[in-house]
């Protein structure tokens, strides 16, 4: 017995608890509505790998026993071994199948909120914390989150179902993250199966009394018989009386099975050999996928070296349906020449039938047979030689007819090659740029006999010839020209500095005439000032005079006006300069910014002009255009 086999309903499922005994070789024990049906809803438990869940935890715990034994039973939980996730976690398809699930799952059951595959791809802390309680519900139905420390919460619940794999408090932070969303969606997809299976459980569980058919059948099709718990009881006190295996019990409730279900033994083997196929099978895929991780790039590759293959033998055919016509042009003048031969040979026959009965109806000597006989063998070796001439000339008339073919092949491939030469150079058609009202196309008509290509050797060697020439005269001209323009660019240069260096001094100055008038206008600031405290200086002598001497009255009243007019005087005449110095280094200013403006613009217009020249210039690139167009010329020429 398998203690992962269920009890009365398990549905087929797995059970978590492990073998510690591997039995690979048993059928199991299943009813035969078991054996085409998948586990319930999506719950699904991956086949163990090699290396990582190989060792097995059992989920009792330890045992001691009760009846002189050396086990008693004790429910424990899962152990602390980790557990290395098997499930493809970096694939895309997979995790955009696990969100869909889940917005499967939350619209069909009434999620309060919106939600959609696009809001699942990288959900917020809260979306996840209201999804959660949501699902969690159907387990719980008064469960309510925490408000703090939620992320201590969530995982404690994980491990309390039993998940297998664990959540770090740190993911819960992050929860919508590329590397933490993967493993987030995957345990809500495991949970909402948990839940599935909760509810399946629930509605068909069933009551084992005494009064119950034991052979019924439920919808889910599991037919929950008594035989099963007897079964059951009997291997669990075995198993608490310390074995492992139940190989008796094994085989008796297999025969019973048997019985009761009519099973065929060649079904049976028939159902192991198409098992080993398939699991053979799937190992075979699975090598080619791993020595062949992008097949499908292969296969496109394959598929257009294919339809290139293609396109060769399409144009591989063509070329054979015209060498057939032509060979069938050639079978009918052979056939015409064969009935001809053939009516010779009619006649040759009535001619041997008439000599045949000349010859039976007339007496012959010896002489005469012996005679007949040598010419018969002499016309017989004179046949057999011409036998084998016409063997040869056919051999090589199959031979001249291959050779025929490649040349031809070969010459309309140059021609070809020509004519697409001759349109990237515009030559052909007649209306082309470049051709000037000459036809270079080459018409190759293998009927017109050897001498078919020899009329266009004068019809385009003349013309191109022409062209060559005309091509090699504008090469030197645009040679000519370039050199002219990189004088004249070099001339330019050499103006652009010197007109450069004048503005440059012209500047100096004009900063220098700058410096001249603030100093000029600085002094007469200070001239003024000094007036301006002498005047000062005399009123109050004026006002000490008036106060206190009364005498010398008019002497001082002239001195004063005297000194009044000086004043003026100088006040004027200083004024004066200051304003011709003012007027002068204005007018000066403006001539030299007008001349410098002027200057510039100049300046940049010619450098504008030049640019324009030597831009238009380098993107002709004529030389290397015309030196391709010549070289092409010279080897089409040396060609024809």
């Amino acid at each position: 017995m398998r203690r992962s086999s269920s009890i009365a309903g398990s549905s087929g499922r797995q059970s978590m608890m492990a073998l510690r005994v591997q039995d690979n070789n048993k059928m199991g024990l299943q009813t035969p509505q078991m054996k085409d049906r998948g586990t319930f809803g999506k719950l699904s438990m991956s086949k163990p790998t090699p290396g990582t869940s190989e060792r097995k935890v059992s989920f009792f715990g330890k045992r001691t026993s009760g009846a002189g034994g050396s086990r008693n039973s004790q429910y424990g939980v899962f152990g602390t071994e980790k557990i290395k996730d098997p499930r493809p976690l970096h694939d895309k398809a997979f995790i955009q199948q696990c969100i869909k699930q889940l917005c499967e799952f939350l619209v069909e059951n009434g999620y309060a909120h919106n939600v959609s595959m696009k809001s699942l791809q990288s959900p917020s802390v809260k979306d996840f914390l209201k999804i959660f309680t949501f699902i969690y519900g159907f387990l719980c139905p008064s469960y309510e989150l925490p408000d703090s420390k939620f992320e201590e919460e969530i995982p404690r619940v994980f491990k309390e179902l039993g998940y297998p794999f664990p959540l770090s408090k740190s993911s819960m932070y992050t929860v919508g993250a590329p590397h933490t969303w993967p493993q987030i969606v995957t345990a809500l997809v495991w949970l909402i199966d948990c839940v599935k299976l909760y509810a399946a459980m629930r509605e068909n569980a069933p009551l084992f009394d005494d009064g119950q058919s034991w052979g019924g059948e439920t919808d889910d099709g599991i037919v929950h018989n008594k035989l099963f718990l007897d079964y059951s009881v009997k291997c669990y006190e075995q198993f608490m009386k310390g074995r492992d295996t139940f190989e008796e019990l094994d085989a008796e409730v297999q025969s019973k099975l048997k019985d009761l279900f009519n099973i065929d033994e060649f079904q049976i083997e028939g159902l192991v050999a198409d098992n080993k196929r398939l699991q053979e099978e799937i190992a075979r895929l699975e090598k080619e996928k791993e020595s062949e991780p992008d097949r499908r790039v292969t296969l496109r590759n394959l598929k257009s070296s294919l339809q290139a293959d293609v396109q060769k033998y399409q144009a591989y055919l063509a070329n054979l349906e015209s060498h057939i016509a032509i060979l069938d042009q050639k079978l009918e003048g052979v056939n015409e020449e064969v009935e001809t031969v053939e009516m010779e040979v009619e006649a040759m026959k009535q001619e041997n039938a008439r000599l045949q009965h000349i010859f039976d109806n007339q007496k012959y000597s010896v002489a005469d047979i012996e005679r007949i006989n040598h010419e018969r063998n002499e016309l017989q070796q004179t046949i057999n030689k011409l036998t084998k001439e016409v063997e040869a000339e056919e051999h090589q008339l199959w031979n001249e007819e291959l050779k025929y073919a490649r040349n031809k092949e070969a010459i309309e491939m140059q021609l070809a090659e020509y004519h697409k030469l001759a349109r990237k150079l515009k030559l052909i058609p007649v209306s082309a740029e470049n051709s000037k009202g000459h036809d270079f196309e080459i018409q190759f008509n293998p009927e017109a006999g050897p001498n078919c290509l020899v009329k266009y050797r004068t019809q385009i060697k003349a013309p191109l010839m022409e062209i060559i020439n005309q091509t090699e005269e504008e090469i030197r001209k645009a040679t000519q020209r370039k050199m002219t323009l990189e004088d004249t660019l070099e001339q330019v240069n050499v103006m652009v500095v010197d007109k450069k260096s004048s503005v440059k001094m012209l500047k100096e100055e004009a900063e220098k005439l700058d410096d001249l008038y603030h100093q000029k206008l600085k002094e007469a600031e200070k001239e003024e000032q000094k007036c301006a405290n002498e005047l000062e200086l005399l009123e109050k002598h004026k006002q000490l005079l008036e106060s206190g001497v009364n005498e010398g009255l008019s002497e001082a009243t002239n001195e004063l006006h005297d000194l009044q007019r000086q004043y003026q005087v100088v006040m004027q005449t200083t004024t004066e300069e200051s304003r011709k110095a003012g007027d002068n280094l204005n007018r000066l200013l403006e001539v030299i910014a007008t001349h410098v403006v002027s200057v510039e613009k100049y300046l940049d217009e010619q450098n504008a002009k030049i640019d324009r020249d030597y831009e238009e210039f380098m993107s002709e690139d004529l030389l290397s255009f015309l030196t391709g167009i010549l070289d092409s010329y010279k080897k089409k020429a040396e060609s024809l």
